[in-house]
């Protein structure tokens, strides 16, 4: 597969659910890829915004290709200074990383935009906040100086069979519906179809980008 096969079916999901494609965004999840890797198999077709989910893989990255830049994977509040450096952080998933990040985007005087991370499958090994931890953290967190929280993120459970996750995309639209949130992130390599059919906004595909 590459980038235009992953555009196509993104278009193919969204003709599916009767949706405009121009509402949903295709973040290429560049870690573990060279920046002349991410030159011929991304920005070649285009301007898209680039996931990346480790600070140090990122950073040498970020100063030599200008793009739009997504944090996507786990973050520990003593990166939080290099975090302000991307443009959208998918992975808040606590309210003591929504504090020391809102801390240094005051520090660099910015407005930081970040989605709250929701472990909807209830995996021990996942981040994010359990469905019903999210109304006292979204009421501590939307207070934040220096953040905007823009949506929600989750990573859906492995599964072969992408059908046996739509509920969860599905619960996440619903939730973002529920805080008038504009962002859904889900949906990865193995499942952006029905994440985009269940209401995704931003899908984070590396894999069906990047393989041979």
């Amino acid at each position: 597969m590459s980038l235009p096969d992953v555009l196509a079916r993104i278009e193919q999901a969204c003709a599916r659910a009767g949706r405009d494609p121009h509402g949903v965004r295709l973040v290429a999840v560049t870690k573990e890829h060279l920046v002349e890797e991410i030159r011929e198999r991304v920005l070649r077709y285009g301007r898209f915004p680039l996931g990346e989910s480790r600070i140090q893989e990122a950073l040498p990255k970020m100063q030599e290709l200008e793009a739009e830049w997504h944090f996507i994977g786990p973050l520990q509040r003593n990166k939080a200074k290099f975090a302000v450096r991307f443009d959208l952080i998918h992975s808040i998933d606590s309210v003591r990383l929504a504090e020391a990040v809102a801390r240094k985007a005051q520090e660099n005087n910015k407005i930081q935009w970040v989605l709250l991370e929701l472990n909807l499958g209830r995996e021990p090994q996942k981040h994010g906040f359990l469905e019903e931890e999210l109304p006292e953290a979204m009421a501590r967190i939307q207070a934040l100086e220096g953040l905007r929280v823009e949506g929600l993120m989750t990573v859906a459970p492995y599964t072969e069979d992408p059908e046996a996750v739509r509920p969860l995309f599905t619960r996440l639209s619903r939730l973002a519906d529920q805080y008038r949130l504009p962002e859904r992130s889900m949906g990865m390599s193995g499942d952006f179809e029905v994440a985009v059919e269940e209401g995704a906004t931003l899908v984070r595909v590396g894999r069906a980008i990047f393989e041979p």
